[in-house]
């Protein structure tokens, strides 16, 4: 099992950048497919970006291609989401997940087991 725990959301201007962190506790990070997906007020949770086991393998939505990196380091059990030229659409509650059944890289909610709790990223016009 895994806990994961979210940090560096926060208030930002269009054409800014923040850098979301995704801590993991528990046993064999490395061995977790993981992602970050976003839900807005009112929408349904949306796929953003995923990456395999090695992190060599990584995917990303439309309309985040591009403007967002996602990487992670398995030695400090942490997945990362370089957001840039941020938009008011980005503005939603962002939340990392990771799945131990896949080893490649996951765009789908249903096959996630674990979520944190969600960061929330708000960016004005």
């Amino acid at each position: 099992q895994v806990q994961l725990v979210e940090s560096g959301g926060g208030l930002v201007q269009a054409g800014g950048s923040l850098r979301l962190s995704c801590a993991a506790s528990g046993r064999a990070f490395s061995r977790y497919a993981m992602g970050w997906f976003r839900q807005a007020p009112g929408k349904e949770r949306e796929f953003v970006a995923a990456a395999s086991w090695t992190g060599g393998s990584t995917s990303y939505s439309d309309s985040v291609k591009g403007r967002f990196t996602l990487s992670r380091d398995n030695a400090k059990n942490t997945l990362y989401l370089q957001m840039n030229s941020l938009k008011p659409d980005d503005t939603a509650v962002y939340y990392c997940a990771a799945t131990a059944r896949y080893g490649g890289v996951v765009t789908t909610t249903r096959e996630y087991d674990y979520w944190g709790q969600g960061t929330q990223v708000t960016v004005s016009s």
